[in-house]
């Protein structure tokens, strides 16, 4: 009997220890895979949910008893209505309402007004949903004369136009953020795409016309890919298929410049006052706001239409180039006027239009393979190491480098409390095998001595 209560412990001690080492090992895993407690954090805003939740509402009640949403300073959402009651519905909502007098159906017969006035070059107008007006801006190539015209327009229209005249230019950033080179000058690259079975870079359209061969460095060693479609002006997107098929490894990463990237991990559309950010290989990475939609630009190369305005600054070479926030794919870089020592507006294509259009979809992190286009279930937006996001090249991140992996191991925040889950348990298996040990040895001498005692 007491032998078989001795085995019994010895077994329970043997699973109790191979028990621990599992837990422990899951533990060490668990917290090399995660992010480092102190990896540097994505451009981060909270804007995605008040965004949703004014789009909503507009959508709800109608574009005769709207005039736009917005992203307030308090990051609650702000809806434009035309009366009381539909302030009520707004409020009972838990946003917030301001009564205006124009409804978004005003403010669009003036926009379609103006399109349809002859086009003058250095003109941009688009809807201010805050000061519920149509704002008209005129660079400084306008001519006084043509400028009078245009004045006489929106005085028709009514006073809801606002004109207002703008130094600089506005014109294509031609010369993701990493840069791309043809003939035809250098831009960024912006997000990558799929069709399911090639990838694609999704750049600007001004970029160059289609058969365009890129380069991803100056002395034309490297050829990135060929732009197979795209459309400029009237929109602003084109396609360049990559050389070998495949855009490689963290092909959801985008550069934002010192060695690092932020991860994709879906595509959206942006809402006025949400913060945004946007790369380029001229001028790296800035932010601001979003300050206006469904934007129009008469370019030196023709009208473009449908763009989100931004006060974030762009200089020539950043044309192409990513705009996201929360890690979401916004839009590409498309022009504006000034740079990023006097500021300036810019402009971007929405991303979903244009890829709706292209038959293409976003590579987005959690993907098994570039090519498959398979959406992550929500993860969180991270970081990548250097080099990534360059087209085409290979990029490691966070958890894959070796480097970093050391560090985490290293890291008794992270892996700490595992390392001595497993050493503990370890210590147990080791201690009940020298204990049976040391009892089989004290039983045959036992043993031996009774038989020649």
């Amino acid at each position: 009997m007491r032998h078989a209560r001795r085995r019994i412990v010895r077994r329970a001690a043997r699973l109790a220890a191979v028990g621990g080492l599992l837990i422990g090992g899951t533990m060490v895993t668990r917290a090399v895979a995660s992010e480092p407690a102190d990896a540097p954090a994505a451009p981060h805003t909270l804007a995605r949910s008040a965004s949703g939740a004014g789009a909503g509402l507009v959508e709800r009640l109608g574009s005769e008893r709207t005039a736009g949403h917005w992203v307030g300073d308090d990051g609650r959402p702000v809806v434009a209505v035309t009366d009381e009651e539909t302030a009520g519905s707004v409020r009972r909502a838990g946003a917030t309402a301001k009564l205006v007098r124009h409804s978004m159906s005003e403010l669009r017969s003036a926009a379609s007004a103006l399109r349809a006035t002859p086009r003058v070059t250095g003109t941009a107008w688009a809807l201010d949903y805050r000061s519920n007006e149509v704002l008209v801006r005129g660079d400084s190539t306008v001519s006084g004369s043509d400028w009078s015209r245009l004045t006489g327009v929106a005085e028709g229209i009514g006073g809801f136009v606002r004109m207002e005249r703008v130094q600089g230019t506005f014109t294509t950033r031609l010369n993701g953020a990493q840069p791309i080179l043809s003939t035809a000058g250098r831009c960024s690259a912006g997000f990558n795409v799929t069709d399911g079975t090639d990838d694609f870079i999704l750049t600007a359209g001004h970029c160059g016309p289609t058969g365009s061969v890129w380069f991803g460095d100056g002395k034309g060693d490297r050829e990135v890919g060929k732009t197979v479609s795209g459309s400029f002006p009237g929109d602003d997107f084109s396609l360049v298929e990559y050389a070998g098929g495949k855009a490689g490894d963290s092909a959801d990463v985008v550069a934002v410049g010192d060695g690092k990237g932020v991860r994709i991990t879906g595509v959206g559309e942006p809402a006025v006052g949400q913060r945004v950010f946007r790369s380029g290989s001229t001028s790296g990475l800035r932010d601001g706001r979003v300050t206006a939609l469904d934007a129009t630009v008469n370019y030196p190369e023709g009208t473009v239409t449908g763009l989100i305005e931004t006060d974030v600054c762009a200089e020539p070479g950043d044309s192409g180039g990513p705009m996201f926030s929360e890690g979401v794919a916004l839009g590409v870089t498309s022009g504006g006027d000034g740079d990023c020592d006097k500021g300036g507006t810019t402009f971007f294509q929405p991303l979903p239009e244009a890829m709706e259009a292209l038959g293409v979809r976003l590579i987005v992190a959690g993907q098994e393979d570039a090519g498959q286009g398979a959406a992550a279930s929500s993860p969180a937006p991270g970081t990548a190491a250097p080099g990534a996001a360059a087209p085409g090249a290979a990029a490691s991140v966070p958890g894959a480098d070796g480097r970093t992996l050391l560090a985490r191991l290293t890291d008794r925040r992270n892996v700490g409390p595992g390392l001595l889950v497993v050493a503990g348990s370890l210590v147990a298996l080791v201690a009940t095998r020298w204990i049976r040990a040391e009892h089989d040895r004290k039983a045959y001498r036992q043993q031996y001595s009774a038989t020649w005692g």
